[in-house]
């Protein structure tokens, strides 16, 4: 009989950590060596960090490409004191892996993932499917809804955007975000950037820029998915304004600003 996982099977620790086991098969690469092989990783929430991390048996994990750490860190990863280097065809990579100091994870082994810290595997599939930057939380939905609400965008008074086709991306823990057609944005207001994000859950985003001179509107405030993961297709070529830095009315309401991590 299979038991189905839900938010009451994640276990706590006396450190702070939360985990959960996984049934997903993963596999982390470092280029075209296959670091990680595993049917039986570990979900890992680290005390304040929003996202999980895996953490996979050690029989899982190539072990004779690690090495004990010449500089390991201190006070990171919930105070872990066994860090180790990731040494493929000779080139070394600091601190790419550790243990946790939690009796429940004895034995299992968590890396770092490049795109997200700039060190440590740079490729990783749950079962055929690559994913990047984290794992996605199982506990995390995004749902991505075609409307026929009207929507307004205002930057410093100015009508940057107005649409009654917007599609509505809803997402776990964050304010909703409005998707609009470029043909309803005056996208000659803005200057593309060379700056771009990559989510699990949407794919990849390039970003524009506010040409005027309101000095509280940061860089790189609108967005969009040129190429969104199929869950979120629908959002393709649409473009998207952080809610925390503009105005946006819909259907005549005007929208509180919320303050989330992206606020700042």
């Amino acid at each position: 009989m299979t038991t189905l996982r839900t938010a009451a099977t994640v276990r706590a620790t006396p450190e702070g950590l939360l985990w959960e086991p996984s049934e997903r098969w993963v596999r982390g690469n470092k280029g075209e060596v296959t670091v990680v092989d595993s049917r039986h990783p570990v979900l890992v929430w680290e005390p304040g960090l929003p996202v999980p991390l895996y953490a996979f048996p050690r029989e899982e994990v190539r072990t004779d490409l690690l090495r004990p750490a010449k500089n390991p860190p201190s006070g990171t990863h919930t105070g872990s004191r066994l860090f180790y280097d990731l040494d493929v065809d000779g080139d070394r990579m600091e601190n790419a892996a550790w243990t946790y100091p939690a009796a429940d994870l004895a034995g299992h082994i968590a890396f770092e993932w490049s795109e997200r810290t700039g060190r440590g595997l740079d490729h990783w599939y749950e079962e055929d499917e690559e994913i990047f930057i984290h794992p996605r939380d199982p506990h995390k939905r995004v749902d991505a809804l075609p409307s026929s609400r009207h929507v307004v965008v205002e930057i410093d008074g100015t009508v940057v955007a107005d649409t009654r086709r917007p599609v509505l991306l809803f997402e776990t823990g964050l304010p909703t975000r409005y998707y609009i057609p470029r043909e309803d944005v005056r996208l000659d207001l803005f200057a593309p950037t060379d700056h771009s994000t990559g989510c699990p859950y949407k794919g990849t985003a390039e970003y524009w820029s506010w040409r005027g001179e309101v000095a509280d509107v940061p860089p790189n405030v609108v967005w969009s998915y040129r190429d969104p993961l199929p869950a979120v297709a629908v959002v393709r070529g649409l473009l998207a304004f952080y809610n925390e830095v503009v105005d946006i009315v819909v259907d005549g309401e005007r929208l509180e600003r919320p303050a989330t991590p992206f606020s700042s």
